[in-house]
């Protein structure tokens, strides 16, 4: 009987040396891994205006389709949320629009992104001009263009 009492006794948790080396662990873990997550905000925010250019790249495309043309640029972005009212009329406008949630989304900077139709790079170019909201840059303030999206 005293050697179940015992065996239940060397069995009941971690010892506190063991609990230790954990945190030391998790520690050392930490502080090599948040730091690199935490440096990478502006790439998070690049990509998702690559994403974002796309999904509009997708909705001009689809724009095309049903009306012939692409909007022009005085006929703007707003032509894929609501029938355009400038310019050549669209033909065969899609009830609903072409965008999800039947809004043009903002650059993750906040900024409008830039349509150009007919465009300088093809059929029409769309740009995020980055963290400055100014042509030009490099790193956070480079700009995101629908030509270099591969």
């Amino acid at each position: 009987m005293e050697n179940i009492m015992r065996k239940r006794c060397d069995e009941r948790g971690f010892t506190l040396i063991e609990l230790m080396v954990v945190i030391v662990i998790l520690g050392i873990l930490a502080g090599l891994i948040v730091p690199r997550i935490m440096g990478r905000p502006e790439e998070a925010r690049q990509a998702k205006a690559r994403i974002q250019i796309e999904s509009i790249e997708t909705a001009l495309k689809l724009y095309q389709l049903d009306n012939g043309s692409y909007p022009t640029t005085e006929q703007g972005l707003q032509s894929l949320v609501e029938p355009p009212e400038v310019g050549e009329l669209a033909v065969s406008w899609r009830e609903g629009g072409y965008l999800e949630k039947g809004k043009i989304p903002k650059d993750p900077w906040g900024n409008e992104y830039i349509y150009l139709s007919p465009g300088t790079q093809g059929d029409f170019d769309l740009i995020s001009y980055g963290a400055d909201g100014e042509p030009g840059g490099e790193g956070k303030n480079k700009d995101i263009t629908s030509w270099e999206i591969e």
